[in-house]
C-alpha cells in the first residue's frame, strides 16, 4: 500500500495516529452516521451489503466475524440472510459500538449477535477461529492495510472465505466526473450539516481517492496468503466486493 492512504488522517490540525483519529471521527458521527450512508449512498449501499452477504451462502459460515463493524448493519443484515449461529463484531469505536447495541437489544439478537472494542489490526482471536470474516466500508481506514489483512486470513479457518465491501474509483466517463463532484463537493457539505464534523466527510473521499482498489487491492490480499479473490466491481466501480478465500 502506498504511503498515502495509510498516513491520510480525518484531522489535519490535531495530534495522535491515524488509527486514534478515525476512533474519535467515528465517535463524533456515531449519531448521525447510518443516516448520513443512506444519504451519501441514495440508498444503494443496502443493495451492495445483500450482494456481498449473498456470496457466502456457499459456504454457509456458522461463527462469523465482522471488522469495523460500526453501528452493525452488516451483521444485522447477515443474520437475516445467513442466519450463523454467531456472529462478533469488533470496531475501535466505542460510540459506534453503542448504536450497535441499541439495534442489537431493540431486535433481540443478543444470543446471535455480540460487538466488542477492539484492533481491527491485532485481533484478539485464535488462529483459525472464524468460517468468515466480513468488512463493509472500514478496510480504507485501517493504518496498516497489509497487516489488517494478515490478521483476517490468520483468524479465518482453512476454506473459509473473507467479504470485503469498499468505495472504489470508477473510471469511466462520465461516472467518473459525476462521482468526483458528489463526493469531493456535496458530501462534505452534506457532513457539516447532519453531523457538524466536516472533517470527516472532507476524509471520506479523500480516503477512497488514496485507497488501492481493485486488482491492487487483491495483489495485497494474495501477498498475505489467500488463494484466491475475486474482485467484483459494483454500479459503474463505484463500490467493489472483494471474495477472498483461505
Amino acid at each position: 500500500m502506498s504511503n498515502d492512504a495509510s498516513t491520510l488522517k480525518p484531522y489535519k490540525s490535531k495530534d495522535g495516529g491515524k488509527k486514534e483519529q478515525v476512533a474519535d471521527m467515528f465517535n463524533n458521527i456515531s449519531k448521525t452516521y447510518d443516516l448520513l450512508n443512506r444519504v451519501m449512498t441514495m440508498g444503494i449501499d443496502t443493495i451492495w451489503r445483500k450482494k456481498a452477504i449473498r456470496s457466502l451462502k456457499d459456504i454457509q459460515p456458522q461463527l462469523m466475524l465482522d471488522v469495523a463493524t460500526g453501528t452493525g448493519d452488516f451483521a444485522i443484515e447477515s443474520i437475516r440472510i445467513l442466519n450463523p449461529k454467531k456472529i462478533i463484531g469488533v470496531d475501535i469505536s466505542q460510540g459506534m459500538l453503542e448504536v450497535a447495541q441499541e439495534k442489537i437489544k431493540k431486535k433481540g439478537l443478543q444470543t446471535q449477535f455480540e460487538v466488542q472494542l477492539g484492533d481491527s489490526e491485532k485481533l484478539q482471536f485464535e488462529d483459525n477461529t472464524f468460517d468468515a470474516v466480513t468488512v463493509a466500508f472500514g478496510v480504507r481506514n485501517f493504518e496498516n492495510l497489509e497487516q489488517g489483512l494478515a490478521d483476517i486470513y490468520r483468524v479465518l479457518k482453512p476454506g473459509g472465505k473473507a467479504v470485503v465491501l469498499e468505495l472504489s474509483n470508477p473510471t469511466a466517463f462520465p461516472v467518473k466526473q459525476l462521482y468526483h463532484f458528489y463526493f469531493h463537493k456535496l458530501t462534505p457539505a452534506l457532513g457539516k450539516l447532519i453531523s457538524k464534523d466536516a472533517s470527516a466527510y472532507s476524509y471520506l473521499p479523500e480516503s477512497v481517492a488514496k485507497f488501492p482498489d481493485g486488482e491492487q487491492f487483491a495483489k495485497i490480499t494474495g501477498k498475505v496468503g489467500f488463494k484466491k479473490t475475486k474482485v467484483r466491481p459494483q454500479t459503474f466501480g463505484l463500490c467493489t466486493i472483494y471474495e477472498a478465500t483461505k
